[in-house]
């Protein structure tokens, strides 16, 4: 019965890590859409975010089955409620990339990044997906190690943040309000995301360790 029920909870965590590699499919395809104001590309990340939901719901199901039927407890209960509170997150992280989409959509057929303030929400984007990568091996792996070392990335992220909202304030800036508002907004998006990257990969450090992560490699 343990062996079968480990198993399942093997399986809810590789159901984790694909619907963390829709989503970087997401931030991706979002970004290309953003950067090139092509609508058709904005369209599949909006629609393909139903799977994402329908994903989300799978694993949800399968959490509340396992409570019900199996009352796990002690390290057992805490991976289940991890995976309740991971599949959220990872949920939220591709309405964040709907949200990028959303933006390209409505600026075409122009561009709703201004070219001086490109190599910033490039590099936004960059790091995001890139952090949404590392997240679905260490959900795969449960490497605590990757998990703790994700936090140097939303460092990065944190700064990029500021930089755009230097730029934004700046007396240079002619590019007007609708821009400066889609800016700050990307920003945000890219900032959410990178948040909830963390968070994921500290529920893993949990899982593995029942500790805060702010404790662990202290």
């Amino acid at each position: 019965m343990r062996e079968a029920f480990h198993d399942q909870l093997d399986r809810m965590f590789r159901d984790l890590a694909g619907i963390c590699e829709s989503v970087e499919t997401a931030v991706r395809l979002a970004t290309e859409a953003l950067l090139t104001g092509d609508p058709a590309i904005a369209e599949r990340v909006i629609t393909a975010d139903e799977d994402i939901d329908r994903d989300r719901e799978r694993v949800e199901d399968s959490a509340f089955l396992l409570l019900t039927l199996q009352q796990p407890v002690a390290s057992d209960l805490r991976t289940v409620v991890a995976a309740l509170r991971m599949v959220s997150e990872l949920e939220r992280m591709g309405d964040l990339s709907v949200h990028v989409a959303k933006i390209a959509r409505l600026r075409v057929p122009n561009l709703a990044v201004p070219e001086p303030v490109r190599p910033i929400i490039e590099r936004m984007a960059e790091v995001a997906e890139d952090m949404v990568g590392r997240v679905s091996r260490i959900i795969t792996d449960r490497d605590i190690d990757d998990a703790l070392a994700l936090a140097h990335a939303d460092e990065e992220m944190d700064q990029l943040r500021r930089t755009s909202f230097a730029e934004l304030l700046s007396s240079d800036w002619a590019h007007g309000v609708e821009a400066a508002v889609d800016i700050a907004l990307l920003g945000r998006y890219y900032e959410r995301i990178a948040d909830h990257a963390v968070s994921v990969a500290n529920r893993v450090v949990f899982v593995v360790t029942g500790e805060n992560p702010r404790t662990v490699g202290a």
